[in-house]
């Protein structure tokens, strides 16, 4: 397919079924198998769904790396719910798959019947792994990502060591610097949390125990968001406690079907 003039082979997950369909959309480092295990859970029999590699991740190819950002990673996501047919869909995005999901919904609210954030960026306070190339500026992409996956490895939160582990396996150097340029331009200018508000449809936000001191928690559930706390778990709840993030999907998925 072709992107804002950039050609993308996806890499995809999916099949059919007679439910209506779900959309995953990996963060910053995973890959569509982030989701894969859809397919053990009883709870999505009969679910139709796809997950894909973001173009600059996993066995997806783009033609220039340079393009990659996150209105980049919009136009890929609305492509390919085009290709697969879906006109309608929950939507379920990861950290910066939370943000392109964000971008996604608010553009094209119709066609998103609901929206499940997890721990994707709403104010600036949701970049601290994007921040970072502006608080360890660098020419050299190469450079820049090798310091970013050591200091992964070392941070003190759930999953951060085995997060690390794979970043060199799941993502190209080059696409780095414009994905987190752009997630932390719209994080401080882009009116996220007025957006991710006045979406019509059901919301969920799902974060980790860790990150419980988010401040901005209480006031989206004031309006009307529903929030789900997994336990023993930062920022990585597919890696940390599954089986507890899957349920609580599977349970605001069934409470928000037509």
């Amino acid at each position: 397919m072709s992107v804002l003039g950039t050609e993308v082979t996806v890499s995809a997950l999916s099949r059919k079924g007679p439910k209506t369909p779900l959309m995953f959309l990996h963060g910053f480092g995973s890959t569509k198998e982030d989701y894969a295990d859809i397919g053990r859970y009883a709870e999505f029999d009969g679910r139709a769904f796809v997950s894909y590699d973001a173009p600059g991740c996993g066995e997806t190819d783009c033609t220039d790396l340079s393009k990659v950002n996150i209105p980049f990673l919009l136009d890929t996501a609305i492509a390919v719910a085009d290709h697969f047919g879906f006109d309608r869909f929950h939507l379920v995005g990861h950290s910066m798959g939370g943000l392109t999901a964000l971008m996604l919904a608010s553009r094209l609210p119709q066609r998103v019947i609901s929206f499940t954030d997890i721990e994707g960026n709403i104010a600036p306070e949701d970049c601290f792994l994007s921040r970072q190339i502006h608080q360890y500026p660098s020419d050299n992409a190469a450079q820049f990502f090798e310091d970013f996956i050591e200091r992964a490895l070392y941070a003190p939160a759930y999953a951060s060591a085995l997060y690390s582990a794979s970043l060199r396996h799941k993502v190209r150097a080059e696409a780095v610097p414009g994905i987190f340029k752009s997630m932390v331009d719209l994080s401080d200018n882009g009116d996220l949390m007025r957006r991710f508000l006045a979406l019509p449809c059901p919301r969920m936000f799902m974060y980790g125990e860790q990150n419980a001191g988010l401040s901005y928690l209480e006031h989206i559930a004031s309006q009307g968001v529903e929030l789900a706390e997994i336990p023993n778990c930062g920022h990585f709840p597919m890696y940390s406690n599954p089986a507890v993030m899957w349920k609580s999907l599977a349970d605001f998925i069934q409470r928000s079907e037509p």
